[in-house]
């Protein structure tokens, strides 16, 4: 699934690509993936308004449309978003087309046909899904320390599940949680309210350390994510644990290993990485 950088890495390719431009019809060839209401009521929501911006929270894409009418869009496993000449035959996979002015049609592709899109008036877009209990973003100006100690010590959560649940800390998922676990040292089946202040003070860091890399690297491709240019991301090259099992540990040297917490394969360092009494 994509993660918070790849995700703002298409948020960047969509603002230069489609910003500014107005939508002059839909057409939808999966109806899951319009959420509320029928395709027919979607394209008449959408046609002559502009895309004015497009926002992220999270994991979420925000379109935000003239009129007060924001399209909240969530690529889940598969979703991808790419632009081509109007007219071009859209293949199997390309779930909805936005036709767009200036000769565009915007593809939304889904292979697994996991995502979903919400039309919803500006003022609710917060509310929409789990956009409404989302925690802050993973930035130095959002994410405090101060918050973090008190969010981690009201959990005996393993930190790993802790940190994949996107109501504490918005955008991480299983790569970005595997890597600053291991920068940390921080085991991933330590209870959550076992971090000292210190060890809260490395993680919190390092998170945002790792973050920012990765979103100026364009993300991470390990399976089939693409930017909103159907290029590849490049932080896959930069991985210091994750899809590394087996191999030295970069700090110790001792092979890396590989277990389930929480249903997500978790690669770790034996010796780095030591779970807390």
């Amino acid at each position: 699934m994509p993660e918070g950088p790849e995700v703002e890495t298409v948020r960047r390719g969509l603002t230069r690509l489609v910003v500014g431009r107005k939508v002059l019809g839909t057409e939808v060839r999966w109806e899951k993936t319009i959420s509320g209401m029928a395709p027919e009521e979607f394209d008449a929501e959408l046609v002559g308004r502009t895309i004015e911006k497009v926002d992220r929270r999270g994991k979420y894409l925000l379109f935000r449309f003239s009129g007060g009418l924001t399209m909240v869009s969530h690529l889940r496993m598969e979703g991808a978003y790419y632009t081509v000449p109007a007219g071009t035959e859209p293949g199997k996979h390309d779930l909805v087309t936005f036709h767009l002015d200036e000769g565009i049609d915007l593809f939304y592709r889904d292979t697994r046909k996991f995502g979903r899109m919400n039309l919803v008036p500006d003022a609710d877009a917060l509310q929409v899904a789990g956009l409404a209990k989302i925690g802050p973003e993973p930035t130095e100006k959002d994410l405090s320390l101060a918050y973090m100690v008190s969010e981690f010590a009201k959990s005996r959560m393993h930190v790993k599940p802790f940190l994949l649940d996107q109501s504490h800390i918005a955008g991480l998922g299983n790569i970005y949680v595997d890597e600053t676990l291991w920068q940390s040292q921080i085991h991933p089946l330590t209870a959550a309210n076992k971090l000292s202040e210190d060890e809260l003070a490395r993680l919190r860091e390092n998170i945002i350390h790792e973050i920012t890399r990765a979103t100026e690297h364009h993300g991470t491709t390990v399976h089939s994510f693409t930017t909103a240019f159907g290029e590849a991301g490049e932080f896959q090259n930069e991985l210091q644990v994750y899809g590394r099992v087996g191999e030295p540990c970069l700090r110790c040297g001792h092979p890396l290993e590989k277990m389930k917490v929480a249903q997500r394969g978790t690669t770790y360092c034996p010796v780095c990485q030591v779970v807390k009494d």
